[in-house]
């Protein structure tokens, strides 16, 4: 499988947004932590830890994971739903 997502940052943090539904696939739901965050379908991994447990599952099923980078100076990503399972 191939994906193209989005890195967004701040100047402060960044986040890896991606389909809830990728992270059943991957069978890592309770591996995220509440330090990122969910907008309808759409989970913000926060960089530090969570986007680098879903791209390390992702390469581990065989997925391929391009990433686009969007820097702004503002995001309201931090004031989004906490994830939780």
């Amino acid at each position: 499988m191939h994906k193209n997502l989005i890195w967004t940052s701040d100047p402060g943090h960044g986040w890896l947004a991606v389909p809830r539904t990728d992270l059943g696939a991957l069978e890592i739901e309770a591996r995220i932590t509440g330090y990122s965050y969910v907008r309808g379908d759409t989970v913000y991994l926060e960089e530090d830890l969570d986007a680098g447990t879903y791209l390390e599952a992702a390469k581990a099923a065989g997925w391929t994971v391009e990433t686009t980078d969007e820097h702004v100076n503002w995001t309201p990503i931090r004031g989004y739903a906490s994830y939780e399972i």
